[in-house]
């Protein structure tokens, strides 16, 4: 047993990335960045512990990935980086970024042999360019790029943390109490990914699979006769009786919803947006379909095409198709010929056929991000 553990730091927003697309999230063949990361480094065999550190709305879906040992992120780095300190048991802890894909073994290596020498160890990258600060040129041999991951001292890093100012790096956060520091040399192959055109620089990364994912789903809803009006497809109907349900009772989003929820293995509408929770009590289910769209993209998923089937006695359907039509294809993001809807009847049987309520099947096909695709 080397004495170290791991800790790998996922818990970022990725705002500067772009895309809509959490980097996190980037598909490398099937596996997401972050997973990608841990296996790469689970395969070194170098560490007694790994935990990721990741944003709490998305731990869930992470774990449905495989047994891994994650850790709620914070509002910040440093934050995110106490929560997962607070897992390690072991002398020595590495930190490191899911965004520094392509760190080596030799680095982790080079990193480990240098383990009660100094408080933190940490790579780094010389400066070549002409270096201009404030007017003066500054020497540029005493210039260094800090990389990750860097090596610590269980005990002093987390006596580092317990400081409020907010550090961009272990090392800072170490030395600003007396740690010493040691170097060793980086390497460019580890360079962090923060915008979109970084992608060029990490050469160990593979393409998304092309893989097209499917999902089904199906709802239904009793009639309320106390209501005026229902709602289908994102439509408001006047037809003289509405739904019975804790939302607006949008049966054909709601199937939608489930579907996409099926293609990218995220559970069902219940997890996500229990009917015992007051805040979905009467909400527009258009706006959950919108939350359900933006985390496929944050996901790292694309909407390829949907179908939705009604079965339905009453209302009659055949009028309003077209507008259902456009409306899922707007709150999907696709273009409207990707969007099919079907109507059918029971021919009177079953509560459908009585007239007691609609209900609907609906089918979506997804795919990964094809980052490796955008100019």
């Amino acid at each position: 047993m080397s004495d170290t553990s791991l800790i790998l730091l996922a818990a970022g927003s990725s705002s500067r990335f772009g895309s809509g697309v959490k980097k996190q999230w980037l598909r490398i063949e099937e596996k997401p960045l972050w997973q990608f990361v841990a296996d790469r480094f689970e395969k070194f065999a170098l560490f007694d512990k790994i935990v990721i550190a990741a944003a709490p709305d998305e731990i869930l879906y992470m774990q449905r990935h495989g047994d891994y040992n994650i850790v709620s992120g914070g509002a910040s780095r440093q934050e995110s980086l106490k929560n997962a300190l607070g897992q390690i048991d072991s002398d020595y802890v590495v930190v490191s970024d899911v965004a520094r894909a392509c760190v080596d073994k030799t680095t982790i290596e080079a990193l480990l042999q240098k383990r009660g020498t100094f408080d933190v160890v940490v790579p780094y990258i010389g400066v070549s360019d002409t270096v201009v600060y404030r007017n003066e040129t500054i020497d540029r041999e005493e210039l260094r790029r800090i990389q990750t991951p860097q090596l610590s001292k269980t005990a002093v890093l987390g006596q580092a943390l317990l400081s409020d100012v907010e550090y961009t790096d272990e090392s800072s956060a170490i030395v600003a109490i007396g740690g010493t520091r040691g170097f060793i040399e980086g390497t460019p192959d580890a360079e962090k990914l923060t915008f979109k055109n970084d992608i060029a620089k990490l050469p160990c990364l593979g393409q998304p699979s092309k893989l097209l994912l499917n999902g089904t789903g199906f709802d239904v809803h009793e009639f309320d006769v106390t209501k005026s009006y229902l709602f289908l497809c994102g439509e408001k109907i006047e037809c003289g009786y509405g739904f019975k349900a804790h939302s607006d009772g949008d049966v054909a989003i709601h199937a939608l919803i489930d579907a996409l929820l099926g293609a990218s293995g995220m559970g069902d509408i219940g997890e996500l947006f229990p009917d015992t929770d007051a805040a979905y009590a009467g909400i527009d289910s258009k706006e959950l379909l919108q939350r359900v769209v933006n985390k496929l993209r944050a996901f790292g998923f694309e909407i390829v095409n949907i179908d939705i089937t009604i079965i339905a006695q009453q209302p009659k359907i055949l009028p309003y198709k077209e507008r259902f039509r456009k409306n899922i294809a707007s709150l999907c993001s696709i273009a409207p010929i990707r969007a099919n809807i079907k109507a059918t009847t029971t021919e009177k049987l079953g509560f459908i056929g009585r007239k007691e309520g609609v209900g609907v099947l609906a089918s979506a096909n997804v795919k990964y991000y094809q980052w490796t695709e955008e100019k």
